[in-house]
């Protein structure tokens, strides 16, 4: 059974970085088109950036410049690497695959962007 395990996140000040780690303990993950997720509080949970099977990218407008996302199939690892972090960035930050699979979030890991 596929189960997704991020990490990484944590409190920081505008205009810094975190770097988020995503493992998956299915043992397919090099199959599949991953994305990251967030969800920030009350609102829905929005696609921040995917990455396809052989590492084709693809960024919402709000991450574009600033966040970047890859992956390593040897380890089954999905990374995004968040910088010019701004108090909007605070969310909840998700992994799971693109399209999403319903039955697959895991816990997230909270991203706070604050002085």
């Amino acid at each position: 059974q596929v189960q997704f395990v991020e990490s990484g996140g944590g409190l920081v000040q505008p205009g810094g970085s975190l770097r988020l780690s995503c493992v998956d303990s299915g043992g397919l993950f090099r199959l599949y088109a991953m994305g990251w997720y967030r969800q920030a509080p009350r609102k829905q949970r929005e696609l921040v950036a995917s990455i396809s099977s052989s590492g084709r990218t693809v960024y919402a407008d709000s991450a574009k410049g600033r966040f970047i996302i890859s992956r390593d199939n040897l380890v089954s690892t999905l990374y995004l690497d968040l910088n010019s972090l701004k108090p909007e960035d605070t969310a909840v930050y998700y992994c799971n695959a693109d399209p999403e699979w319903d039955n697959c979030w895991g816990q997230g890991t909270q991203v706070t962007v604050s002085s």
